[in-house]
């Protein structure tokens, strides 16, 4: 029979206890069979530079060198060292070859055979060639919105689309699709245009802040303060761009995008850092935003539209209303200006001519100089930098942009930034190990479909740098964590920030620092992910498993999680509902499994509704004597050898009765014990019940001690 405990506890628990004596040196591991996951960082500071140089007649200036540029950048020289000529128009006139869309934005996965040429092959098929993306805000624009946005866009394809011209089409709706990737196809294009039906539409409105001064009198007596949505809302457009601009960053030919909205609104600071993340992310991508607003040239009544309900309040007679319509118009076409000017492309407001942003496009990226540097100024400060361009050609204009901001460090990072970069880590797909970092999680039943989930998380003191500050060594740590369900959706989150002080980091340096936490949870099938991040240096570690919370309710023995450990220490606040809180006392669990032949172990279980039996079998009690008996005791094996078993634990009645449990606490002296590797047998007897289990859990005694910082 195998035990619930066991599943988890050997599954699980077993692979992480080698992880971490493979990270203490204790054991060498072995070569894997098949290579997992890794995350590999490469940086360049790299900074391309899109120049356009025309005469007095607006005509570009063509035969130019690397030798007639100059670039600095805050004033400093620097050093050209690629250049390269893009003439869109050298094919204006010639039958492209293949209409097939290109792999720009879903690049086809990286292997042995084409990894090593993917950036060389995404050169040549996109040279000379003018790279036009359509962003359909799907999400921002009400239907007719819609419809005049696909119209413009379904005219530039059949009219303006010139030969040199790859588009492709990209959509945000409930979520980011790449609809269709770069192709020359007029056909292909047009089919997808056409399928953005009126119902594409999701007639997103900014909200109010609570307020019921100028709103509609819909006779509705309360209105909801939607700030936050309209926080998440534009956060999630920011970050719709920046993903597609990542996308293209393999691309190094100008890129431009259409980006079709009805507005962008941003509330106060609180969207900032995704907006300058957005931006950083295309000017090194080398991607220019063109911004339409879809709304066109408004006409702002005083008094409301026709179709809108009578305005509350006095605003509609003190001029406030037009005022505030106004305001409102402008603060979300100014999120548009801010995208379009520090990305070098161009805004298109207030007007219902829709053609002239394609037009925009195809004239600034006719032909141009493309021109790479590597920046002087090493510092990651985050900070901006101006760049300028100069031509030894009298009588000339320039054009380019203006400047860009430099890769931030930890240290330079804003407060945004820092959370932002968790969050980001947190819905990574691959892990990251910069800062080592191991997990364990167990369960207890709190009432019939309810359990309470004890999370440990340990990091190594040693990959800790501390700060001195006045007498006391310092720290901080910050956790943040999810809990996923069987379908991947968010149960729930946790996020903290741990701040260590010790009179001398050399106490942690040889000991562990672990934080606890815990949350409840029903039965099912979870999966946690947590990453802790050092805010000295920044760097992060991740970590995450699966976690099987069983319906105990069909067991002949419902039996807990097995918890090890070697410390205890006063209970902390708020901590009523942690079974492993008893007698004023908190069991701190043993991540590693790891223990020193000084230390006693200490082993925490629970075994709930147990068998009766009427005063210990005997058929005379009434039932009020009812009793229960539970056996138990461990025994710990080398191999197959046997080398010591503890003497039997007897529970006559239930020790947390609100609970339905009967609570083992085992004290185990391990001086007796060579160092070595053990397997720890736990015997759980319901006498009265008729069953038993013996899950097992291995374990590690060493010679030497070994702490735990908390």
């Amino acid at each position: 029979m195998t035990s619930i405990p066991a599943r988890f506890a050997t599954r699980t628990l077993v692979k992480r206890i080698l992880a971490a004596w493979v990270a203490l040196g204790l054991l060498s591991p072995p070569l894997p069979a098949q290579q997992e996951d890794y995350t590999f960082h490469a940086e360049s500071n790299l900074v391309l530079v899109n120049v356009t140089v025309r005469d007095k007649n607006g005509n570009f200036v063509g035969g130019l060198k690397r030798e007639n540029f100059t670039i600095l950048e805050d004033n400093k020289p620097q050093k050209v060292i690629s250049f390269d000529v893009e003439n869109i128009d050298a094919i204006a006139n010639q039958e492209v070859a293949q209409a097939k869309p290109l792999s720009g934005l879903t690049p086809p996965p990286a292997n042995a055979a084409s990894g090593a040429t993917s950036a060389a092959s995404a050169a040549d098929q996109f040279k000379d060639r003018r790279l036009i993306v359509l962003f359909f805000d799907l999400s921002a624009m009400e239907p007719d919105e819609i419809d005049r946005a696909v119209t413009s866009a379904e005219h530039y394809v059949s009219t303006q689309m010139a030969p040199a011209d790859l588009v492709a089409i990209v959509s945000l709706g409930s979520a980011l699709l790449v609809n269709q990737d770069f192709t020359s196809d007029r056909e292909l294009l047009t089919k997808q245009l056409q399928a953005f039906g009126e119902g594409s539409g999701q007639g997103y409105e900014e909200g109010t802040t609570g307020s019921t001064e100028g709103t509609p009198d819909t006779g509705q007596p309360f209105t909801a303060d939607d700030t936050e949505y309209n926080i998440f809302n534009t956060d999630r457009r920011l970050e719709a761009l920046r993903s597609v601009a990542e996308k293209l960053s393999h691309v190094q030919q100008k890129k431009s995008l259409i980006y079709f909205s009805s507005g962008m609104d941003r509330t106060g600071i609180e969207n900032q850092s995704e907006l300058r993340a957005a931006i950083n992310a295309a000017v090194r991508s080398n991607l220019a935003i063109y911004t339409m607003d879809l709304r066109g040239l408004q006409a702002l009544v005083a008094g409301g539209e026709a179709q809108t309900a009578s305005l509350r309040g006095t605003s509609a007679y003190s001029g406030q209303s037009t005022i505030n319509a106004l305001n409102s118009n402008f603060t979300t076409q100014e999120t548009l200006v801010t995208l379009a000017s520090d990305t070098g492309g161009r805004a298109f407001l207030d007007s219902n001519d829709f053609t002239q942003v394609f037009k925009g496009v195809q004239l600034d990226t006719s032909t141009y100089y493309l021109l790479g540097y590597h920046s002087s100024n090493s510092a990651r400060d985050g900070r901006y930098r101006r760049i300028t361009v100069k031509v030894n050609v009298p009588g000339v204009k320039v054009e380019h942009r203006r400047g860009y901001y430099a890769a931030a460090d930890f240290r330079h990072s804003t407060k945004e930034d820092q959370e932002l970069q968790l969050e980001e880590e947190l819905a990574s797909e691959l892990p990251t190990t910069d800062l080592p970092l191991y997990l364990s999680a167990a369960y207890f039943r709190l009432e019939a479909n309810k359990f309470y989930i004890p999370i440990s998380l340990v990091v190594p003191g040693s990959q800790i740098p501390f700060t001195r500050n006045s007498d006391r060594d310092k720290a901080t740590l910050d956790v943040i964590g999810m809990v996923l369900d069987s379908d991947r959706h968010p149960v729930t989150k946790i996020r903290d920030t741990v701040k260590l002080a010790v009179d001398t980091s050399s106490q942690v340096q040889k000991k562990n620092v672990q934080y606890d936490t815990g949350l409840s949870l029903p039965p099912g099938k979870y999966h946690l992910k947590f990453v802790v991040r050092e805010n000295q240096t920044g760097r992060m570690g991740s970590f995450e498993t699966d976690l099987d919370v069983p319906d105990l309710k069909s067991n002949p023995l419902k039996m807990s999680s097995i918890v090890l450990a070697a410390q205890l220490q006063p209970a902390r606040k708020g901590t009523t509902i942690n079974p492993l809180v008893r007698d004023g006392s908190e069991i701190i669990p043993n991540v590693t499994h790891v223990f020193s032949s000084g230390q006693h172990l200490r082993l925490y279980y629970e075994v709930y509704d147990p068998g009766r039996s009427n005063a210990m079998g005997s058929a005379q009690a009434g039932p009020n004597k009812a009793g229960i008996h539970l056996l138990s005791n461990v025994a710990l094996f080398r191999g197959k050898a046997k080398v010591y078993e503890s003497a039997p634990v007897e529970l006559t009645e239930l020790s947390a009765r609100e609970r339905k449990a009967g609570v083992f606490q085992l004290d185990l002296p391990l001086s007796s014990l060579k160092p070595g590797y053990y397997t720890c047998q736990v015997n759980v007897i319901d006498d009265a019940g008729g069953h038993f289990l013996f899950p097992r859990l291995a374990l590690l005694i060493r010679a030497e001690s070994a702490g735990v910082a908390r």
